[in-house]
């Protein structure tokens, strides 16, 4: 049977595009980044800094508190600004000014004798899919690619740059299909890495063209993954969809262009699946 599904998908999304969608909503539960000591949540560019959700504290911090960063352990930079104080020499007057400042933190997870204060993340009783089960490890194993699960973080994320993608538990998840969705987007995005597919070949800011046809790439080939190995819940697609609306009003609608992003995830998806570009859909 030649039923190409690939297209078919993308029929769907730009007809339920058309149709209108419900707002999208993050379908794990998690904590967003705070530190562990002042239990402020970081912001700003921190939010792009820190990799992962959860609690975070400097080398002292985990030092005054008894506990110690595990040997081989790599901390993430932070940025903050430090009122600094200067005495005008013709005036006296004390003039203020804020000085960019860094500071090495470590995850909680990073981190021995030292017990998290965050509320437990209430687990779900979920049961891994084979099929989704077997695509992942087989892709990985092809890949390459490095995978980390971070038990209570809020991210969800692939880092080009260490190629590697990390990503909450699937207790965290309501449903087992919502858990594969996210983790096929990851697994989408890294397909672009210079030693893949060869598509993330440029810095792209938070926003533009080139990030919004990234993310359209990503979600469309979940789609099409989860289709590809029979997982097809109406629930999961439409906020799928929701996704894909948000990043496509940023280019005002422009269907083509989500079109030209479904070639993109199509090529994704063959990778992910082991399927030669010469055989088809």
């Amino acid at each position: 049977m030649s039923l190409d599904i690939y297209k078919m998908i993308t029929d769907k999304i730009l007809a339920q595009l058309e149709a209108g969608v419900i707002p999208w909503k993050k379908c794990w539960q998690g904590s967003e980044p705070i530190n562990y000591v002042t239990r402020k949540p970081y912001n700003g560019v921190n939010l792009l800094l820190l990799p992962y959700g959860g609690e975070w504290l400097t080398f002292k911090q985990t030092k005054d508190k008894g506990g110690h960063v595990r040997k081989g352990e790599r901390g993430s930079m932070i940025v903050f600004y430090k009122q600094l104080e200067s005495v005008d020499e013709d005036t006296g007057k004390v003039k203020k000014y804020p000085m960019l400042r860094y500071s090495t933190v470590f995850h909680i997870s990073q981190v021995d004798g030292i017990e998290s204060k965050l509320e437990a993340v209430q687990d779900n009783d979920i049961e891994p899919i084979q099929a989704a089960e077997n695509t992942f490890n087989d892709y990985v194993a092809r890949s390459g690619v490095k995978v980390q699960f971070v038990k209570g973080s809020n991210s969800a994320h692939y880092s080009p740059t260490s190629d590697q993608i990390t990503m909450p538990m699937i207790e965290q998840f309501t449903t087992a299909e919502e858990y594969y969705s996210v983790l096929f987007h990851e697994s989408a995005h890294s397909t672009g890495h210079s030693s893949r597919l060869n598509r993330l070949t440029e810095s792209a800011a938070f926003g533009s063209n080139s990030y919004s046809k990234e993310e359209l790439t990503a979600e469309i080939a979940a789609c099409m993954t989860l289709s590809k190995i029979g997982i097809e819940v109406q629930e999961v697609f439409e906020n799928s969809v929701a996704y894909i609306k948000g990043w496509s009003k940023k280019l005002k609608e422009d269907k083509k262009f989500i079109v030209q992003a479904s070639s993109q995830a199509q090529k994704a998806t063959n990778l992910i699946l082991n399927i030669a570009e010469s055989a088809g859909a």
